[in-house]
């Protein structure tokens, strides 16, 4: 359920030019726009990013952006922290009915609820939640960050953590907090199956399993790597292993068998099918992007008392992210 008071707009289909790559092009300097891309768009549209990532990534381009108009590749949720970040810039998605089944899990009134029966505990909230939900948050994280977030927070601080409940556990396993946590999941990450991708690894011995911490317990116990969708990309360019089942949107694929042609890469299978595309990720496409920057809609806009509540977490998180980053690079320095 959206709170935000997102606009549509009527789309002709029929007005498409032959050269959309060209035509999206040109709409981009005459509006003056900025593309955000996540991992998990098709690949035309991720070849036309300004910035291809994933949450984090694309949080702090929206929070540094000096363009007048976003246009969010992505879900709602992820346009709407665009327009957290930027309350005086146009933020278009191009299909508003790209949602999410983790943050339509997570409804702000029962939420609300949840939080009221646990009145002492910090909440720390994925990303992937409405703006609602943001604005009852002490400090949104991404599955990048998440772990490091919680270990800055006191050993004797209660812990709400939502909406996600494997990303929870697994931050909870890892951090040795025990975190309380809301009954949510990815429609995608929760299908993969144990006994499938056990037989992929007896079928390539000398491929590594790379996955998500929003997957299963049962799944990531195979694992050997489990990060953010960057991370696996990133991860996957440093391993020595030249072949790879990938437990995540298969979206990633495009980009690591573009960087690693000389790599194998295998999507992760399902449980009963081969439907582990994100079919909300996917109701975005060229030909909607391209009207949405000609008709400037569907347009996120949020009510600003919400806005502003969700804004306090956000920026809880991007200084604590900016915080780590620096403890790191000096970490990398002085090992040198």
């Amino acid at each position: 359920m959206f709170i935000t008071e997102s606009k549509k707009t009527n789309t002709d289909f029929n007005s498409i030019p032959d050269d959309l790559f060209g035509a999206i092009e040109e709409l981009k300097k005459e509006l003056n726009a900025v593309i955000l891309v996540h991992y998990y768009q098709e690949p035309d549209i991720q070849d036309i990013a300004d910035y291809l990532g994933d949450s984090l990534t694309l949080s702090r381009q929206a929070a540094t952006t000096d363009a007048d108009v976003i246009v969010f590749a992505g879900v709602h949720f992820m346009a709407e922290t665009a327009k957290i970040l930027n309350p005086n810039k146009l933020v278009l998605l191009p299909d508003l009915d790209a949602g999410c089944s983790m943050a339509d899990g997570c409804p702000p009134e029962e939420f609300a609820a949840f939080k009221a029966a646990h009145p002492d505990h910090l909440v720390v909230c994925y990303v992937n939640c409405s703006a609602a939900v943001k604005a009852m948050s002490d400090i949104i994280c991404t599955s990048s960050n998440a772990v490091e977030i919680v270990n800055q927070i006191p050993k004797d601080q209660p812990i709400i953590f939502a909406p996600d409940k494997n990303l929870g556990r697994y931050v909870s396993e890892q951090t040795g907090r025990d975190l309380v946590l809301w009954d949510g999941s990815c429609m995608i990450h929760e299908i993969f199956s144990e006994k499938k991708i056990v037989q992929l690894k007896i079928e390539h011995p000398q491929a590594e399993f790379i996955a998500h911490p929003e997957c299963e317990e049962q799944v990531l116990r195979h694992a050997d790597f489990i990060g953010s969708t960057r991370a696996l990309f990133e991860y996957s360019e440093r391993s020595a292993a030249e072949k790879f089942i990938v437990g995540t949107e298969p979206g990633i694929l495009y980009q690591m068998e573009k960087h690693m042609p000389n790599k194998q890469f295998i999507a992760a299978p399902a449980t009963t099918c081969a439907c582990n595309e994100c079919p909300h990720m996917r109701l975005n496409t060229l030909e909607k992007l391209y009207l949405a920057m000609k008709n400037r809609g569907p347009e996120i806009t949020i009510p600003e008392d919400i806005r502003i509540a969700a804004l306090k977490p956000m920026q809880r998180m991007l200084e604590l992210s900016a915080q780590i980053s620096a403890v790191k690079q000096k970490q990398m320095l002085s090992s040198v």
